[in-house]
């Protein structure tokens, strides 16, 4: 919890001084936590969620209700001036179903609460372009994206795991 409100002071502040700040947010422990309550088992393929449809509309719900509201509400009561986005909103992240990646990334919508002075707090639910359903986009990919779509200067991974491993599966293979 320390952590976490350094982390949100050091946005606010950086938001503050006139640097613009991209919150990109995922949400695995909470979908995990989630999907156990309903007794549905979490998968992974590679190291990545395997969503199916049921499991989707947890993500959702987790991803662009709970924990992106909860990290707006917590950086606006902390002094910020911040808004919740998914994926979805302005067709933020477009993909396809063949492995759920990003196939356009729109940052209209980003530099327009940019301009405005709000730090934008985004889930990585991304809007599908070959059906009419929403994906499941990794976070860190999501981030990548939007960062080079804006032309960033910088990008900041903050994450639970110790580093990159060649070998996600084997923990010497750390980078």
């Amino acid at each position: 919890e320390e952590l976490r409100e350094a982390v949100m002071s050091d946005i606010i502040l950086l938001s503050l001084v006139g640097v613009h700040v991209v919150v990109v947010h995922g949400g695995g422990p909470e979908i995990s936590a989630m999907l156990k309550k309903i007794g549905k088992e979490s998968q992974f393929v590679d190291g990545l969620r395997y969503t199916d449809e049921e499991t989707m509309d947890v993500v959702q719900d987790v991803l662009c209700g709970k924990v992106n509201k909860n990290l707006v509400a917590a950086l606006n009561r902390m002094g910020g001036k911040a808004i919740g986005l998914c994926g979805l909103d302005g067709a933020l992240f477009q993909a396809k179903k063949l492995d759920e990646k990003i196939c356009k990334v729109n940052p209209g919508i980003i530099y327009n609460c940019l301009e405005n002075g709000y730090i934008p707090v985004v889930s990585t639910v991304g809007y599908g372009v070959d059906a009419e359903c929403s994906y499941n986009i990794n976070a860190d990919t999501a981030a990548a994206e939007l960062a080079i779509a804006l032309g960033s200067e910088n990008l900041i991974l903050l994450t639970d795991v110790r580093g990159l491993l060649r070998d996600p599966k084997d923990e010497s293979t750390l980078i």
